[in-house]
């Protein structure tokens, strides 16, 4: 009994130090201060795909033309005329007639990715050298072109950004806040730190050179999901990825915990495919097994497991509260309840991950296994372009 106390005892506190050094490697990175430069007015062209309403998409979509740039174009694409976001695209468009903008409207399908096929147009449209692909549910900044092209310096060819969620309305949305922010972004932006960024689709600043030397747009449909084709893409270039020192917010609103679950869900499965060496640890990066070793092995100590319980929680959840706090990402007092809602099922998720190869994805059933769609009826196909 002493030695298994004695293994959980070190693994506890070993984890723990781990997560205590994500943490600080996530400090670092968004605490780091911008150089005083003058922004790069590199020629770019930003691609947004669109597809129904969502909560803010007046917000996000307005914050395209409100860059603090003359140098770029907007390309909105949309798989069809009757999309309700076509109205707002061209509200928005009337209303800053200054910046270049257009609007294409079509449903190829070159790949078996909904989303990148909504794009490839926009990316053939595109006239400069330098390509966003942003969902249309990133908030940008009025720095977000001089941020994007911060981290691109030598050896890289690829900027990202993981989305952090902010405006979330009700639970369900604070519990979305809590797997997206102090959670996966601060693990992503960790990676970075140490050299070992991965792709976000999110927000994607492209050379064009450098994917249409791959082969173009289509070859991010090499993967059942564009950022990780993209990772391993610029990775067989001897590329790096890397992200903005400070992720752009994704406004949530109100949410399903279904939908919740299932993005959750389709992410994991995600991994597990494309990036299983290192989708097998994940089960450890919460606080649920640490905690649960601690508390287990308190008493072979002579300490009180409720001592032991509040004092593990109050490393665990503190910190991330810091680095919340110093980020300027979402905090609220519900934050903590909803970090621990979150490890509470990230086992479960890392379950969910292994026992199947499905997953639902705006209404089209998806194969991670077969790396394409299993059914795909006209309606759903023109639901699929973006994701929430």
């Amino acid at each position: 009994m002493a030695g298994l106390a004695t293994a959980a005892l070190i693994f506890c506190a070993l984890a723990t130090a781990i997560h205590l050094m994500t943490i600080a490697l996530a400090l670092v990175r968004v605490l780091a201060r911008k150089r005083h430069r003058e922004p790069k007015s590199m020629p770019v062209s930003i691609i947004r795909p669109v597809c129904g309403i969502d909560h803010f998409d007046m917000l996000t979509l307005r914050s395209t033309f409100e860059l603090r740039s003359d140098a770029y174009e907007i390309i909105f694409c949309a798989a069809r005329e009757g999309d309700a976001a076509v109205p707002l695209v061209r509200k928005l468009m009337a209303e800053h007639p200054h910046i270049p903008a257009s609007l294409l409207i079509g449903d190829d399908r070159p790949t078996s990715n909904p989303k990148l096929n909504n794009i490839v147009k926009g990316w053939q449209a595109a006239r400069h050298p330098w390509i966003v692909l942003a969902d249309n549910n990133v908030l940008m900044p009025s720095g977000y072109l001089d941020d994007m092209f911060a981290a691109f310096g030598p050896g890289v060819g690829l900027v990202c950004s993981p989305p952090v969620g902010s405006h979330p309305i009700g639970f369900q949305a604070e519990l979305e806040c809590a797997f997206l922010n102090t959670y996966q972004a601060r693990w992503q932006s960790a990676a970075d730190a140490i050299g070992f960024g991965f792709a976000q689709g999110k927000s994607m600043l492209w050379r064009r050179d450098i994917l249409d030397k791959a082969g173009g747009i289509e070859a991010l449909g090499h993967e059942i999901a564009e950022d990780a084709a993209a990772t391993k893409i610029v990775r067989a270039r001897g590329l790096n990825v890397r992200l903005v020192n400070r992720p752009f917010e994704q406004p949530l609103g109100p949410r399903k915990l279904r939908e919740v679950w299932d993005r959750q869900v389709r992410w994991a499965r995600l991994r597990r495919a494309t990036f299983p060496i290192f989708y097998v640890p994940e089960i450890f990066t919460g606080s649920f097994f640490p905690i649960l070793s601690g508390v287990a092995a308190a008493a072979s100590f002579d300490v009180d497991p409720a001592v032991a319980l509040a004092g593990l929680a109050g490393v665990w959840f503190g910190a991330e509260a810091v680095l919340a706090s110093a980020a300027g990402w979402h905090l609220r007092l519900l934050s903590p309840l909803s970090w621990m809602a979150r490890d509470l099922l990230l086992p479960v998720l890392w379950l969910e991950g292994w026992s199947g190869d499905t997953f639902v994805w705006r209404g089209n059933d998806m194969s991670v296994a077969k790396g394409q769609e299993i059914s795909q009826s006209p309606r759903h196909a023109l639901a699929a372009t973006s994701d929430s």
